[in-house]
């Protein structure tokens, strides 16, 4: 473990670590989406948390969002915290991740990423995380 991982843990105890994305391209823009206050959500398949439940978003938990070569990006603080199907996802919490300007073009691009990373079902269920930036580590 780095220094900065091991100050980061004792910052943020009980922090896990994720990554944004699929590839480095996608993960650095959402990473600037989020610096930037725009993305304020994110979601995943809610059976990506089967195997370790203790990997769910908390609220009130903090989290480091790593760049894709492992090294910390961003600690975000979870809001809420919704389980919903993939075709129930309304306009604002689409809009709320802040990667399209509209419900049509979220449920494309995601439709696209799931059926790239597992499988893609409109009834599927997501855990779909609301979030705070709380700290920009490019700023350490």
């Amino acid at each position: 473990m780095t220094d900065e991982m091991e100050d980061l843990n004792q910052t943020y105890p009980g922090a896990g670590n994720f990554t944004f994305g699929d590839s480095e391209a996608l993960c650095n823009d959402l990473l600037a989406l989020v610096r930037s206050g725009q993305k304020r959500a994110t979601c995943d398949r809610l059976s990506e948390f089967d195997a370790d439940p203790d990997a769910r978003p908390a609220v009130g938990r903090c989290d480091i969002a790593m760049n894709w070569d492992g090294t910390p990006a961003l600690v975000i603080r979870t809001t809420q915290v919704d389980e919903v199907a993939f075709k129930d996802v309304t306009e604002e919490m689409a809009l709320a991740e802040g990667e399209n300007d509209s419900l049509d073009g979220w449920r494309r691009d995601h439709e696209a990423y799931f059926t790239r990373n597992g499988g893609f079902d409109p009834n599927m269920m997501l855990l779909f995380e609301h979030f705070e930036l709380v700290e920009d580590l490019a700023d350490r």
